[in-house]
């Protein structure tokens, strides 16, 4: 089995991604949609595994990739922050670019509000906001990805 840390949007407040790192690893990658302002590095220095990282709308000085394809055992994933996909209206524009791309999952965040479904048979896992909150209850948020032996993908929402 391999196990997957999604996150998003933590806006350089930091300690939540460490208490998540501390509470999930071993990982065997760190994916993060974006929105870091500032603290990539470090977060990039503190995993002990592959790490997917791309720039939000908020990480002006970044060097990072507004976008990102990559694979990860055997699954065609694209990372995008989603801001320029509309995706605080509908994925239906996020989805249509998966397919457009030819991959299988789909990670964005942005709108602070966890997603973890399947549409029309891509994967879309928004993770919500380690920092800031905005789906009901307001607790931050990420996902655990995991894939068995068989590739299979499973998935978890989880709260802080």
């Amino acid at each position: 089995m391999h196990k997957y840390l999604v996150v998003s949007d933590t806006h350089g407040k930091d300690d939540n991604f460490y208490d998540v790192l501390d509470l999930e690893e071993p990982l065997d990658g760190i994916i993060h949609c974006g929105d870091f302002e500032g603290s990539e590095g470090r977060y990039a220095l503190a995993a002990n595994c592959p790490v997917y990282f791309v720039a939000g709308n908020n990480d002006f000085f970044s060097e990072l990739n507004r976008e990102l394809e990559f694979t990860f055992d055997g699954h065609k994933a694209f990372l995008t922050h989603g801001h320029n996909y509309m995706v605080s209206m509908d994925l239906d524009y996020i989805r249509s670019e998966g397919i457009a791309r030819g991959v299988e999952v789909v990670f964005f965040g942005h709108t602070h509000k966890p997603v973890a479904k399947t549409m029309g048979g891509i994967y879309l896992f928004n993770p919500g906001s380690l920092s800031y909150p905005r789906q009901e209850g307001r607790k931050p948020s990420y996902i655990v990805l995991t894939t068995d032996d068989s590739g299979i993908i499973n998935y978890e929402i989880k709260y802080l």
